[in-house]
C-alpha cells in the first residue's frame, strides 16, 4: 500500500449505512471513491460483523485494501493485510456463563409476539453475539417492515433493558446497530477497541463517520471517543459529500 499525502490523518468508516446501505454491497463508484480517499489520507474499516459478511458487503481481499481493517468491532483486526489480534468472548466469559444467556435469550424471543418471526435468533461471533427477534434469515422487505415495527414497538429497546437487570453481573455492553438487531459484548469491546492498536504518536487526527452515532447505537461510543472526531453520516452519499468536503478540497 502507497502511502497516502497526510499520513498523519486517519479516518475510519462503519460500513452499513456508511459505505453501503444496510446489509447491501459496496457500489463500484463508492469504492472507487474511497480508494482515492486513501492517496489523501489514511483510511481504516471499523464494522461490527465478522470478516466474511464484511467481505460480502466490501469485496474479498478487503483487508488488503486499506491500511487498517477492524471486524467485529476490531476483535479481528489487520493491518496491511496482517492479523494484528483476534479476540474471543468465549475465552472471556466462560461456557457456563454463555450457556446462561443462550438459554434466556431463548426463552425471551419465545414469548415476544411479532408479525412475522424468521431463523437465526442469536449469532455467535468471535467476540460477541447478534441478536435478531425477527431473525436474521429474513427477506429485505421483512427486514425493512421489522425496522418500522421495531422503532414504534421497541422491541429491541426493551429486550436490552431485561437483558442489562438480567446479567448486571456479566459486565457487557448492548448495542443497537442495523435494521433488524443488537450486539452483545463485554464492556470495552464496542468500536473503541480499534483505537488500541492506533497509537497516539502516529496521527495527529483520528476521524470516525458513522450512522449510529445516537446513545445506544453501535457507533455512539468511538463517536464520542476523546481520541476521535465524530461525524454522523446517513447515507454513502453522505460520507462521499462530507470526506470531499474534509479531505479532498
Amino acid at each position: 500500500m502507497s502511502k497516502p499525502e497526510n499520513p498523519r490523518v486517519i479516518a475510519l468508516f462503519d460500513v452499513d449505512g456508511t459505505l453501503t446501505i444496510p446489509r447491501g454491497e459496496v457500489t463500484t463508484p463508492m469504492m472507487d471513491f474511497m480508494k482515492e480517499l486513501s492517496k489523501k489520507i489514511t483510511v481504516g474499516i471499523v464494522g461490527g460483523s465478522d470478516l466474511p459478511k464484511q467481505q460480502e458487503q466490501l469485496g474479498n481481499g478487503i483487508v488488503d485494501v486499506f491500511p487498517f481493517n477492524f471486524s467485529q468491532n476490531g476483535l479481528v483486526a489487520y493491518q496491511d493485510g496482517k492479523v494484528l489480534e483476534i479476540q474471543t468472548i468465549s475465552k472471556h466469559l466462560g461456557e457456563a456463563n454463555l450457556k446462561k444467556l443462550v438459554n434466556w435469550v431463548m426463552k425471551y424471543l419465545a414469548d415476544v409476539d411479532l408479525p412475522i418471526k424468521r431463523g437465526t435468533f442469536i449469532e455467535f461471533r468471535t467476540g460477541m453475539f447478534n441478536i435478531s427477534p425477527i431473525g436474521r434469515n429474513c427477506s429485505r422487505e421483512e427486514r425493512n417492515d421489522y425496522e418500522k415495527f421495531d422503532l414504534e414497538h421497541n422491541i429491541r429497546k426493551n429486550m436490552v433493558e431485561a437483558m442489562k437487570k438480567e446479567f448486571a453481573d456479566l459486565n457487557l455492553t448492548f448495542s443497537i446497530g442495523g435494521q433488524i438487531s443488537f450486539d452483545v459484548f463485554p464492556v470495552g469491546w464496542d468500536k473503541t477497541y480499534s483505537l488500541k492498536f492506533l497509537k497516539e504518536s502516529d496521527y495527529d487526527e483520528i476521524h470516525f463517520f458513522g450512522d449510529k452515532t445516537f446513545e445506544g447505537g453501535n457507533d455512539y461510543e468511538i463517536f464520542t471517543s476523546e481520541r476521535t472526531i465524530g461525524h454522523t453520516v446517513t447515507s454513502p452519499d453522505d460520507t462521499k459529500e462530507q470526506c470531499t468536503k474534509l479531505f479532498m478540497s
